[in-house]
């Protein structure tokens, strides 16, 4: 098969800008260097969302790129409406919180429906060859962003080897380094990402969404030296900013610290008692089992540590998914999509599945328009 177009990425955006190019009628090449195709969509609860209000958007990440959230903002519902299409089965039609809209789709199905568009033998198993490699067509850059490279993210995030990895391990920045090779440039927002905070101790991929720790506005919030250094006035209803901040504590590690009136409280749906108890033993403490004295009213304690589900900052695009130069011209034949782009989500949080969603449709309708 004779690729006009390739792409660099076998999860959700990649998935979304193959199967969109093959709808279109390019000659498509999926490369994925890991064993299965879904990426970190695959470990994720599947909700694709956006805010319910532009303003909500713009307020909640107000050093996003503002032509990039409005692109996202404005085609998300259309490009739902493409996979149901596409019969991805549907687990629930709204989001479950009153600040956002979207749909909640299973995630292996998502996959295999997306799969389901591609031609015969237009998948590889490989690393995408981007190095050394005259390309026939034009490249689309979805390999995921830089969450599991230990390098990129002691460079611009936090000591790696204390920061946990809530997403796949093929995420390690393969398009964020061939586009810099190139002449792209970062967006801002390097120094962020989306991530949880989780049980300290061992778990593994099926519990990324199921022991995630999400009532730090009800906790005190202490690090090993028993400074507390977050007021809970100031989470986020995401959370993202402490997930953050503990990146930055020794270890980053945090403990969360309740009293009665906490455990009896209920965040967006689910009792934080019900919440505390999804951890393992060994992250629930007593008060005197603490490596300083608890508050008064302490009831009980959570032993958290930050993990990085995937990355804010990226390339910078236009709003044709073009991967831009220093001058701001756009690389001939370079575009990117889902989180090797950054800065939609700058200073606050959005979905990354909807971003995979809509930029992977533009990457490829541009790519596809720009070699006619």
């Amino acid at each position: 098969m004779t690729a006009g177009l390739i792409v660099a990425g076998g999860g959700m955006a990649g998935l979304v800008a193959a199967a969109r190019a093959s709808e279109l009628g390019a000659p498509t090449l999926l490369y994925e260097k890991g064993d299965h195709l879904g990426g970190s969509m695959l470990l994720s609860s599947g909700v694709i969302w956006r805010h319910a209000r532009w303003e909500d958007f713009r307020r909640e990440c107000p050093t996003g790129d503002s032509v990039l959230q409005r692109l996202i903002w404005d085609r998300l519902d259309d490009a739902i409406e493409w996979l149901e299409s596409l019969g991805t089965p549907v687990v629930r039609g709204e989001t479950g919180n009153p600040r956002t809209v979207g749909k909640r789709f299973d995630p292996a199905g998502l996959r295999d429906a997306l799969c389901a568009r591609l031609a015969p033998g237009s998948v590889r198993n490989a690393q995408a060859p981007l190095e050394g490699h005259r390309l026939a067509g034009a490249l689309i850059l979805a390999t995921g962003g830089f969450a599991a490279s230990r390098e990129l993210v002691e460079c611009y995030i936090a000591p790696a080897a204390a920061l946990r990895l809530r997403a796949s391990p093929w995420s390690t920045g393969d398009g964020l380094r061939y586009a810099l090779r190139r002449g792209g440039v970062l967006s801002a927002g390097m120094d962020e990402f989306y991530g949880r905070n989780m049980p300290a101790g061992p778990w593994g991929e099926a519990d990324y969404v199921r022991l995630a720790q999400l009532y730090a506005t009800r906790a005190r919030i202490f690090d090993e030296d028993g400074e507390e250094f977050f007021d809970a006035a100031n989470v986020t209803w995401s959370e993202t900013n402490v997930a953050q901040a503990t990146a930055l504590r020794p270890r980053a590690q945090a403990y969360y610290l309740l009293d009665g009136e906490a455990l009896g409280a209920t965040v967006a749906g689910r009792s934080v008692a019900d919440m505390v108890a999804t951890a393992p033993a060994r992250a629930r403490l007593q008060p005197a089992e603490l490596p300083f004295v608890a508050p008064a009213g302490t009831v009980c304690a959570v032993h958290v540590t930050s993990a990085i589900t995937h990355t804010i900052g990226g390339l910078r695009i236009d709003e044709g998914a073009r991967v831009l130069g220093a001058d701001r011209q756009p690389l001939e034949g370079l575009y990117a999509a889902g989180v090797d782009v950054g800065g939609v989500a700058t200073g606050g949080y959005a979905s990354g599945l909807a971003q995979a969603l809509v930029l992977g449709c533009v990457a490829a309708e541009t790519a596809v328009t720009d070699r006619h």
